[in-house]
């Protein structure tokens, strides 16, 4: 991994602006800790994509341009439903997800990722309340419901939402140490949820 944190993340139509932006915020933080971290947000076509709240977000680069990444963000949100049924947004995907060395999703992107085929043979979790769609993409995945974010290997998946924050703090300390992430919580004034297995949500249903 060179000295810059390469960070590529995905948009498409219906995205969900927290499960973005949030570990963003994290990840964007280590810069004023001496962590240099370049983020590069990708588009299936690139230009300004809505999300599912409605502001847009603009795409630096097309997934056809995109760089080496050290870590693919993929969010999860409503137009995820669409997408798993997107065979050239799919095989897109896979293509960057073969390249980066550790692949994340937050909320229902662990769909996307598992229709891909990048989570194959993978632990991972999702949205409660979209659990069983998610969890439908693909048999083979080891889905686990009772987590706030699922660790394996080069591969950190989350619950909903806001669980993508947890879950990114864990993904800082993996690549750096646990007191740099606690580091980048206590300047977001954030409490870190530091127990992947501590799930409130689990039993919710749709």
């Amino acid at each position: 991994m060179s000295n810059t944190l390469k960070i590529s993340a995905v948009l498409f139509p219906g995205f969900e602006l927290l499960d973005l932006f949030g570990p963003l915020e994290m990840f964007g933080m280590l810069n004023g800790i001496g962590h240099p971290v370049s983020i590069t947000l990708l588009a299936q076509g690139g230009g300004a994509v809505a999300s599912a709240q409605g502001p847009r977000a603009c795409a630096d680069v097309a997934f056809g341009d995109a760089p080496a990444a050290d870590i693919l963000l993929v969010p999860g949100g409503q137009g995820t439903r669409a997408l798993v049924k997107d065979g050239g947004f799919l095989a897109a995907l896979r293509g960057l997800g073969a390249t980066a060395r550790i692949l994340a999703s937050v909320c229902t992107g662990s769909a996307l990722l598992a229709k891909a085929g990048l989570l194959d043979g993978k632990a991972a979790t999702s949205n409660k309340l979209a659990f069983d769609w998610a969890t439908a993409q693909s048999a083979r995945v080891r889905w686990i419901r009772h987590a706030r974010w699922v660790e394996d290997g080069n591969v950190f998946t989350s619950s909903g939402v806001s669980a993508g924050i947890d879950m990114s703090l864990a993904l800082i300390a993996h690549v750096f140490d646990e007191a740099t992430a606690r580091k980048v919580a206590r300047q977001a004034e954030y409490t870190w949820h530091e127990d992947s297995a501590d799930d409130p949500f689990a039993t919710l249903s749709a």
